[in-house]
């Protein structure tokens, strides 16, 4: 192919959906035009890569001799400059490189080719002549409502709607949405989790009357590439999707709300780390458009930012019509372990409320956040624990899958009962519950309950989810079993009675936001009782009665609470009054990445106002093989953690059998 003779504005930088921080150079033909936000392909090595144009203009400091052109520019397809300034501001804020992010934006296979039929045009608003005027609000929630739209007009504006289980939150930000598409803007909508996602769509079907666009892992790829058409375009009005959507190229972006903003499955732990409620509110800034964060619970971050007059803040404080949040009451296990009331893990006095609340109708929920059978298999003969070659981590036995499975690294291996170790016959013990067992136990003492078991193990996606609900909606369950999936956002109206199997369970160890954590959870689950008209009922099993997380659960005092947890971080100098980071380092040879580890410490930043601590083995010393050691950075927030660390990394050599995993906002310390 011959080309004109390069002129200055012919060199363009641009980025590849490759884990590398480094803008290319390339040229542009005379027959076509690239600007910033375009994609272009062109030649990577042996490949032809579809790119990001990122500047129009680059200065001459690579020969034109050694530069390529592109070869073509996609047409129909383009980044608007919000799009740009967000993947530039989370490559910087993750520490990521700028091709990891924008690979998170293209993530669909062949996302740039034609789609093979045409696409659905939708009325953002459905039938015009659908009348919603005739939705009754309480007075909270016209107030709430009022506020919001007001914000709107004011362009970036952050507002915690702060609301009770069962006050209508959903309700209120689906009305506010109505603003955002009169405007023929796109709003986004994340969920901590997509099996909310059916629930959440169909509500808003019946209200708007049009489907929304829907983004989560469970899509088909053909599924995937119809909604990213759609949202690059600006056809999809609304998106409701999980925390990856962030990272879709909406093409006017008005509006986001995060649901449960609390959720802590709003951090992502693998690849590229980030938690998806700060990089919601950044996107609005960037965009200067509303954030609306929605929770019963609000986390600790976002409570001291509403203090601080970062964020407003709305409050819902009853519950929608005449519900209102169930009673609840503690069962001491103590007093059940000098009974020698030991034989099963629903305690007396639940299992007589369970066999009530059955008896007239209704419905109840039995929480255990654990899946499986049994958390620890050991052998009763040499005291041999059943543990994961690959990692420093038990072995959980899933007799649904008639398998003992790694849940860090998916090892498995068949269910046995003769020892591996010492040869014992029939010397295995399942030691401790979860909800396999619990299932079991109901299925011995209640023969006649139907009941379904929600975990990920048997609810794969939102579909499955969708299927379980209807059956549940239908009455065609008695007793739900159910891990942390089924602890947030559903609604089922004949549901009155929650029992926590363990409500102790994720108290201890060394997580700073463990008592923040059990507190939103336990508070989530309780308010799935007692949502309409029948009043809801709450038993929470624990040996710790006096602890402050199940005593204000107990007095209802959330904000007493919060505030206890708040004054114990201010204290300790620990989030929100200050920022953490976590360096982590992993290799297959245990003896690289100690010295990797020791030589980093060796170049810590010295200065009054930051804490280095480490490096030690990580609690999880090795997963899939690879040892791991940590240091943990803690700096004031008036201070860059992010150019502290950068100027560190400078200072040491890596090794490349070493990896080096950054966590700015660490909310596992595993």
């Amino acid at each position: 192919m011959s080309h004109q003779k390069e002129s200055p504005d012919q060199r363009i930088g641009v980025i590849l959906p490759v884990p590398v921080g480094q803008v290319y150079d390339y040229l542009v033909p005379s027959s076509l035009k690239a600007c910033p936000g375009n994609i272009v392909t062109v030649e990577f090595g042996r490949q032809k890569l579809q790119g990001l144009v990122w500047h129009e203009e680059r200065e001459a400091d690579i020969s034109v001799s050694k530069l390529k052109y592109i070869s073509d520019v996609i047409p129909d397809i383009s980044f608007s400059p919000e799009n740009l300034r967000f993947l530039k501001w989370a490559a910087s804020y993750t520490m990521a490189p700028l091709g990891a992010i924008l690979k998170m934006m293209v993530s669909v296979p062949n996302i740039f080719t034609p789609l093979k039929r045409p696409r659905l045009q939708l009325s953002p608003l459905g039938d015009p002549d659908i009348n919603f005027s005739t939705r009754v609000f309480n007075p909270q929630q016209k107030e709430a409502i009022a506020f919001i739209k007001n914000q709107i007009s004011k362009g970036y504006s952050v507002t915690l709607l702060d609301g009770i289980t069962g006050s209508g939150k959903t309700e209120v930000y689906l009305d506010v949405l109505s603003e955002c598409l009169a405007k023929e803007q796109q709003a986004l909508i994340l969920l901590p989790q997509i099996a909310l996602a059916p629930q959440i769509a169909d509500r808003f079907e019946k209200r708007f009357g049009v489907s929304p666009t829907l983004w989560h892992s469970s899509l088909t790829q053909s599924q995937r590439r119809i909604s990213w058409k759609r949202i690059c375009s600006g056809q999809a009005k609304v998106v409701i999707g999980a925390r990856s959507s962030l990272f879709l190229p909406y093409a006017h972006l008005g509006m986001i709300v995060v649901d449960e903003e609390h959720d802590h499955a709003y951090k992502q732990e693998e690849g590229i780390i980030y938690q998806g409620r700060d990089l919601a509110v950044a996107r609005a800034y960037l965009g200067q458009i509303p954030c609306i964060l929605a929770s019963a619970t609000p986390s600790l971050e976002t409570v001291y930012n509403c203090e601080t007059g970062r964020y407003h803040r709305i409050r819902l404080e009853s519950r929608y019509g005449v519900a209102q949040f169930p009673v609840v009451s503690l069962v001491d296990l103590r007093e059940r372990t000098r009974q020698k009331e030991g034989k099963y893990w629903i305690s007396t006095p639940l299992a007589i409320r369970l066999e009530e609340t059955v008896a007239v109708g209704e419905q109840a929920l039995i929480y255990l956040n654990r899946r499986g059978y049994a958390p620890l298999t050991l052998c009763r003969a040499c005291g041999e624990r059943l543990q994961c070659p690959y990692c420093s981590a038990w072995l959980v036995d899933h007799r649904k899958y008639g398998r003992f499975l790694c849940h860090y690294c998916g090892h498995g291996v068949n269910l046995a009962t003769t020892c591996q170790k010492c040869g014992a016959e029939d010397a295995l013990v399942a030691c401790g519950p979860g909800v396999e067992r619990i299932v079991e136990e109901i299925a011995a003492r209640f023969p006649s309950f139907r009941t379904a078991m929600i975990s990920s193990d048997t609810v794969e996606d939102a579909d499955a989810m969708a299927h379980i609900a209807a059956k549940i909606n239908n009455h065609d369950i008695d007793v739900i079993i159910g891990t942390q999936m089924i602890a947030k956002g559903h609604h089922f109206p004949d549901l009155t009675l929650v029992g926590v199997i363990d409500a102790d369970l994720g108290l201890s160890g060394g997580d700073l936001r463990a008592s923040e954590k059990t507190y939103q959870l336990l508070h989530q689950v309780a308010g799935r009782a007692g949502r309409e008209q029948k009043p809801g009922h709450v038993y929470l099993q624990t040996y710790t009665p006096d602890h402050p997380v199940l005593a204000s659960l107990i007095s209802g005092d959330r904000d007493a609470f919060m505030s206890q947890e708040m004054e114990a971080r201010k204290r300790g100098n620990m989030p929100p009054f200050a920022r953490l980071a976590s360096l982590i380092f992993s290799s297959f040879h245990r003896e690289n990445v100690e010295a990797t580890a020791r030589a980093f410490m060796r170049c810590a930043p010295r200065a009054p106002d930051i804490l280095v601590l480490g490096p030690a083995p990580a609690p999880l010393s090795i997963i899939r093989g690879k040892h791991r050691w940590r240091i943990l950075l803690r700096t004031p927030r008036t201070l860059s953690i992010q150019s502290v660390i950068r100027h560190w990394m400078k200072q040491v050599k890596i090794p490349s059998s070493v990896k080096v995993k950054i966590d700015i906002d660490p909310y596992s310390f595993l």
